[in-house]
């Protein structure tokens, strides 16, 4: 925890809801000439400094992209280190999580996982459900296309069963059904390893969230870097549309 510590911004006007997509552990093990997977445990190691940074900092809720729906296309041996980082992240952090009364919330197609993967996220789900002081969402097997269909479908069974009529369907309707329905928008998306774009990622919930692009490789981003993007984030005037 300490090496997040000294944040060096406004906390009282901090974003409620961060999303980040963190791109780079691969090119970060190439970079060291290591395997992939090693890429992706230092990744791991900076979820955990993110995410008690931004308990400490007052955010509401974080939400990290993981996997995407896409990442399945990746080398099967990655794609089966990735797993297990997952399930061992989940077993491991279950103690800490409850410490810092930290919820954990997992989004996306889990039926795409292994039984003992989603009994494993479902076990974390339940322990830290009355956990108050900030929402961990976790985006897996995750995209935002299959999140705007899903909730399109919901709503077309809705209409075929006679419980809605084409006309009542709006965009809070529609809202309703998409993943975080209950959660405040994103105010801020960072993401890292210099890319500029979202990739798919809660393309509904971020029309008008904030975007923050950082060079960093993930397993780097530190507390110099979340401080960053939180100023940066600070100095802009969100309109919403307006003037």
């Amino acid at each position: 925890m300490s090496e997040l510590d000294g944040a060096d911004f406004d906390s009282a006007v901090s974003p409620a809801h961060i999303a980040i997509i963190m791109d780079g552990n691969n090119r970060w093990a190439k970079k060291k000439h290591l395997p992939s997977i090693a890429g992706h445990t230092a990744g791991a190691a900076a979820v955990r400094r993110v995410v008690e940074a931004s308990a400490k900092s007052g955010v509401e809720v974080l939400t990290l992209f993981a996997f995407s729906s896409e990442n399945w296309k990746r080398p099967k041996l990655e794609v089966d280190g990735l797993m297990t980082l997952f399930m061992r992240s989940l077993k491991k952090e279950l103690k800490r999580l409850n410490e810092h009364k930290i919820r954990l919330r997992v989004i996306g197609d889990l039926s795409g996982f292994s039984v003992g993967l989603q009994k494993q996220i479902k076990n974390v789900e339940d322990a830290t459900k009355d956990n108050d002081q900030m929402t961990l969402v976790i985006a897996a097997n995750y995209g935002g296309r299959w999140d705007i269909a899903q909730a399109a479908k919901a709503v077309a069974e809705q209409v075929a069963q006679g419980e809605l009529s084409p006309e009542d369907i709006t965009e809070a309707v529609l809202a309703e059904h998409m993943q975080l329905a209950d959660l405040p928008a994103p105010d801020l998306l960072i993401r890292t390893s210099g890319e500029e774009r979202i990739s798919n990622f809660l393309l509904w919930q971020t029309a008008y969230s904030e975007f923050v692009f950082l060079p960093v490789l993930w397993p780097d981003f530190d507390q110099k870097h979340f401080d960053e993007a939180i100023r940066t984030y600070q100095n802009r005037q969100r309109r919403y549309g307006g003037r």
